[in-house]
């Protein structure tokens, strides 16, 4: 049975999203999209950008009812068993809002909320739920608190609600689920506790054999490392490079994994662990790249007879690496899944006319476990206002439709430069803004430069049983054009096909100095 704490104990367990879900869902999301974009036919409507709400002619929202004589908007009206395991919404902190503002649960057809208090303090971290399972992010409030319900879910705010977020899961018919209830929520506290301490701490389930190899790659060279026969998962990676001065050396030394003959990862280092172009330390839950400049994957990559990881080196000059391997014991069943990550790059991506940029399409059975943006902006306009679309298994309108990139990576209206952002399940490792002669940093807007955002996913994978398609609007205040590189993370079966066009891996080098930056 799916329960407040059983979700809790699926969060933290990294073997749960190498398996395909026991009990199987569809992750929808309800958000304050414009109700315009209908098709991508309609190209005006398609990419219409008011995703808000900001007075009574706007109905970026399910509807408005009236509860005792006072006005409740729904954000939220779903039927059937299911589990709330995302909330984002957008918040100034330097103009709090209301303290009527509140947000309220309705679940199971009850007429008395199951959950409610004052945004943002019940979602940001110091209120009801404790941090980091809920977070002050840059200018927003974001929870991962699982919230299930048995038969329906209705969610409402008693101001009109400008930006939000709400995203489910949709169980299979006959799914068992327990209701939340307050009574479980303070039963499940020690549980909560313990969550939140491994959240931060980053070290469940890395215990296993270590195998490791440290030396010195020419350029235009490869360094092969075979896994233990048998069947097993590596669950711990790390890679540490000498030297990170030249800061694209984190997209031309390359990572590839092979397991029983398929080959499932082939990513630039920086794009596989986050940390984008150059060394930009963060903790995540999955993965965290090191002020030292060792970078580390918790991925649980289980396979069932080989295994082989692979260093390439497609720069110019030779590198001073070490790698490191922990395998831990596995044991394989139909739901296992391999590990897979690609990565895909272009430039140049004009802003207009207006358009989706694919991250990845798949085609076959697995679950989508998130990616890390990069993204070169040589013009001080905001270029984030694109909203992420996701289609799962051929469906006609996507199940997720958000409202803008950066609502997506967990903060809202670009951020500041010179704010650092980082949580267990997403973070900017790098923001700032510069000039083609120099570098600054401001407290302006993070606008112009190189950024980048990362998103990895817990109890809000992404299951299909056919087919997924990512994709993210390109969409700037300005006409300019854009360089837009992505690596990206999945579980799948040994059939699984990829169609996203993979960029080829030639060294970036010298083009990222002469395009992007100069590092000091």
């Amino acid at each position: 049975m799916i329960t407040t704490s059983s979700l809790l104990h699926e969060m933290i367990d990294r073997d749960a999203i190498a398996r395909f879900p026991q009990s199987n869902y569809r992750l929808k999301q309800q958000s304050s999209y414009n109700r315009a974009s209908v098709t991508p036919g309609d190209s005006t409507g398609w990419f219409n950008n008011k995703d808000y709400n900001t007075n009574k002619e706007d109905n970026n929202f399910v509807r408005i009812e009236e509860h005792n004589g006072q006005k409740e908007w729904v954000l939220m009206d779903a039927k059937g068993a299911g589990a709330i395991v995302r909330f984002w919404m957008p918040i100034n902190y330097d103009k709090p809002l209301d303290s009527d503002y509140i947000i309220k649960f309705y679940l199971d057809g009850a007429i008395t909320p199951a959950l409610e208090g004052h945004l943002p303090e019940i979602f940001n971290g110091t209120g009801l739920i404790p941090f980091p399972l809920a977070h002050k992010s840059l200018l927003s409030a974001v929870s991962f608190f699982p919230i299930p319900y048995a038969k329906s879910c209705k969610v409402t705010v008693t101001k009109r609600p400008y930006f939000y977020q709400l995203t489910y899961r949709e169980y299979s018919t006959g799914t068992k689920v327990k209701t939340f209830t307050m009574e479980d929520f303070d039963t499940a506290k020690a549980l909560t506790t313990e969550v939140c301490h491994t959240l931060l701490t980053q070290e469940k389930d890395t215990m296993g054999r270590e195998i490791k190899k440290r030396q010195a790659l020419a350029a235009g060279e490869e360094v092969a490392i075979n896994l233990p026969d048998g069947t097993a998962a590596i669950r711990a990676l790390s890679v540490k490079l000498e030297s990170y001065a030249d800061s694209t050396v984190t997209r031309s030394v390359i990572l590839k994994i092979t397991f029983d003959g398929i080959e499932t990862v082939s990513c630039p280092i920086g794009d596989f662990f986050g940390t984008g172009i150059g060394l930009h330390p963060f903790k995540g839950w999955y993965r965290t790249v090191a002020k030292d400049g060792t970078m580390y994957s918790r991925w649980v990559m289980p396979y069932q007879q080989e295994g082989k990881i692979r260093l390439v080196n497609q720069g110019k000059k030779a590198i001073n690496y070490e790698l490191k391997a922990t395998i831990g014991d596995w044991k394989w069943d139909d739901r296992s899944m391999y590990f897979y990550a690609g990565f895909r790059q272009q430039y140049p991506v004009p802003t207009r006319p207006f358009s989706d940029w694919n991250y990845v399409s798949l085609e076959g059975r697995g679950v989508y476990v998130g990616d890390a943006l990069t993204i070169m902006n040589p013009v001080e306009k905001w270029w984030g206002e694109g909203d992420e679309k996701i289609w799962v298994d051929g469906e006609e309108f996507p199940s997720i439709f958000g409202t803008g990139t950066e609502d997506y990576y967990g903060y809202s209206w670009g951020g500041k430069s010179t704010d650092f952002y980082e949580h267990p399940f997403h973070a900017q490792p790098r923001s700032n803004k510069y000039d083609q002669s120099h570098r600054k940093t401001t407290n302006e807007r993070n606008t112009q430069g190189i950024s980048t955002e990362t998103r990895t996913r817990a109890l809000d994978g992404i299951p299909f049983e056919h087919s997924l398609k990512l994709d993210m609007e390109i969409w700037s205040w300005t006409d300019c054009e854009m360089d837009y590189s992505v690596g990206v993370y999945w579980y799948g079966n040994a059939k699984i096909k990829k169609n996203t066009k993979i960029s080829n891996y030639k060294s970036e080098s010298d083009e990222y100095k002469t395009r992007h930056e100069k590092e000091n």
